[in-house]
């Protein structure tokens, strides 16, 4: 009896040991579908934190060798000291080691005759930061304590990575794709950028998910377009899909918004901060050659080089798991850049959520959004995530952190109500649901001197057509795509042709928020009214027709206010700014605006009755 006893008392302790021992191991843990804080990963001084370079499948800056990207890892210690394995947070970015100044003759000039060169600008050199800098701590304090590993990575031609900066180009796709393809072992990593001493990322488990905003948003999808095996989901904020529609509209010049006379030239240069020894062969053979001939600052067209940097065009492998973020008020990476993406991924059956703030640039989901994202997609957790609604939205007064969920962006009760002009548009016209015969022409005089603010609060004004729905007597709910129809002449054979849709009266306040004025916004060259890709000069008085959707917005317009249609020439915060003076002629009775509206034509109706 006693020996039993103690065989019982001897197993009873082991038992309780391996308990203990279990217990004091540090895991993920998850409440309602969410990664949680563990206390145990997220004492920074005990993280692990290494660099090395992973090398690529191409040379780009003609030194005969493979490219190397440089990489940093942080990582909880529980990775080595309990061979615990997990998913990767990755992030990757053309900034992480400094970028040049906005110094004079860094951008183009615009102020310039439309068709005619501008003067050649200045090329300015980046000061690298540090010889072997850490290359970024962003993300590190919100994923390493849920249980994730953080990965940075400097893009080709910047901080310590080899080869060139080609701002969209193939390598900046396959530089991601080779570091994934190290974390899931498929390629190889090295402690020095020269040597042949190999790193193993045997901590992960071959899940990768990636985030970042603009430039660093624009990389995640640039990856997920290689179709690389273990990138499972990505989250985009504010990406630049398309470099043509960056620094073009519907056949063009326009600069992104804040950074007037900005080009695709003009950002390589301003990342180019690679080693010094290199960046001759790189300006020569990207910036001086394939980019002086590919950007074509005459006629705006899109072309192969263009093609060539446009994301959508590369989507068809693509099948990371996509949650995108914008905001509606994002002058500089404009809205569409998103919505694009969105609706190629819907098409092609990748699980797919939006999310859009009616902010400026920037601006990321709530983090629970990302945190379900991530916890489904790399750790594997049933929580649903698949099944919520597709498209989330920040209503004009909310907390960001707050959006209201919707079935589908844009909203599915949304349908087209096409509006007409009335004349009088140089004081204010009529912008009225009903077609009225016999409304003639009005003409407009372009002067760049006058901004689109001081144009849309004018009484009168020579220098913009403005027509102007009924007082609403009831919310008016936009959403989705506003497209223009505009039956137009020049006095010249080139003009800017900018479309405002604003809500009056202005607020003039100085906390006015952005809503509170400006709806949606668009741009084109006449000269494209039959393409993207064929623009001929016009032919003075000739009238033209042509069509090109604004912004994609969601914007409930308040009672009280009314719907502004302002047609203007030059944009001075975005357009070539050629000498005031060439005419614009609109025939309002060839002219019209398409509005999706929540309710369509009985909303609109109902609207527009006075009280």
């Amino acid at each position: 009896m006693k020996t039993y006893l103690r065989i019982l008392l001897s197993f009873l302790f082991l038992f309780c040991v391996t308990i203990s021992f279990s217990q004091e191991k540090a895991v993920p843990f998850f409440e309602n579908g969410e990664a949680q804080i563990v206390p145990e990963f997220s004492e920074p001084k005990a993280w692990i934190r290494h660099d090395l370079w992973v090398e690529t499948e191409f040379d780009t800056d003609g030194d005969d060798k493979l490219d190397r990207m440089h990489v940093s890892v942080t990582r909880p210690p529980q990775t080595d000291s309990e061979d615990l394995k997990l998913p990767v947070i990755y992030v990757t970015s053309p900034y992480f080691a400094g970028v040049a100044r906005n110094e004079d003759g860094l951008f183009w000039d615009v102020k310039h005759e439309l068709g005619e060169a501008a003067k050649e600008r200045t090329h300015v050199e980046v000061k690298r930061m540090g010889e072997r800098p850490v290359i970024s701590n962003s993300h590190i304090l919100k994923w390493v304590p849920r249980g994730y590993i953080v990965v940075h990575s400097s893009s080709p031609g910047t901080g310590l990575s080899d080869g060139s900066p080609t701002v969209g180009g193939d390598n900046e796709s396959l530089a991601p794709k080779a570091v994934i393809d190290w974390l899931c072992g498929r390629a190889k990593g090295y402690t020095e950028r020269d040597g042949n001493e190999e790193v193993k990322a045997y901590w992960s488990t071959g899940k990768v998910g990636m985030t970042g905003t603009s430039y660093n948003g624009t990389l995640p999808l640039a990856a997920a377009t290689t179709g690389v095996e273990g990138l499972e989901a990505i989250i985009p904020i504010a990406p630049n899909t398309s470099y043509y529609h960056y620094y073009r509209s519907n056949g063009l010049v326009r600069s992104p918004g804040g950074y007037l006379g900005e080009d695709i030239d003009v950002l390589y240069d301003f990342i180019h901060s690679g080693d010094e020894s290199k960046r001759a062969y790189s300006n020569r053979v990207v910036r001086n050659t394939e980019m002086k001939n590919g950007l074509d600052r005459i006629t705006g067209d899109y072309n192969d080089f263009w093609a060539g940097r446009d994301y959508l065009n590369d989507m068809e492998p693509m099948k990371a798991a996509l949650l995108m973020a914008h905001g509606f008020n994002d002058w500089n990476v404009m809205p569409e850049h998103s919505y694009r993406i969105y609706e190629a991924a819907k098409k092609q059956g990748i699980p797919s959520q939006i999310f859009y703030h009616q902010n400026g640039h920037g601006g990321p989901p709530p983090i629970t959004m990302m945190n379900r994202w991530f916890t489904h997609y790399l750790h594997g957790i049933d929580n649903g995530v698949e099944n919520d609604a597709k498209a989330w939205i920040v209503r004009e007064n909310d907390n960001p952190q707050e959006p209201t969920a919707y079935k589908e962006y844009p909203n599915p009760d949304a349908s087209s109500v096409t509006l007409h002009l009335q004349k009088e548009g140089l004081k204010t016209g009529v912008l009225i649901n009903k077609k009225s015969k016999n409304q003639g022409k009005e003409t407009l005089v372009d002067d760049h001197n006058i901004s689109g603010e001081d144009l849309a609060q004018a009484e009168s004004s020579k220098n913009r057509l403005l027509y102007v729905t009924p007082t609403l007597s009831e919310d008016v709910h936009i959403s989705g795509l506003a497209k223009i129809t505009v039956n137009i002449a020049s006095s010249k054979p080139a003009a800017n042709l900018s479309v405002w849709l604003v809500s009056l009266p202005w607020n003039g306040e100085k906390d006015a928020k952005i809503t509170d004025n400006i709806i949606t916004r668009g741009w084109a060259d006449p000269q494209n009214y039959k393409s993207l890709t064929e623009s001929e000069p016009l032919k003075p008085g000739k009238f033209y027709s042509m069509t090109f959707d604004l912004q994609p917005d969601d914007q409930i317009i308040p009672k009280g206010q009314q719907i502004g249609l302002m047609i203007f020439s030059s944009d001075n915060q975005y357009t070539i700014l050629p000498k005031p003076g060439t005419e614009l002629t609109i025939d309002l009775d060839k002219t019209s605006l398409s509005l999706p509206i929540v309710g369509g034509e009985k909303a609109i109706e109902k609207a527009f009755k006075k009280n």
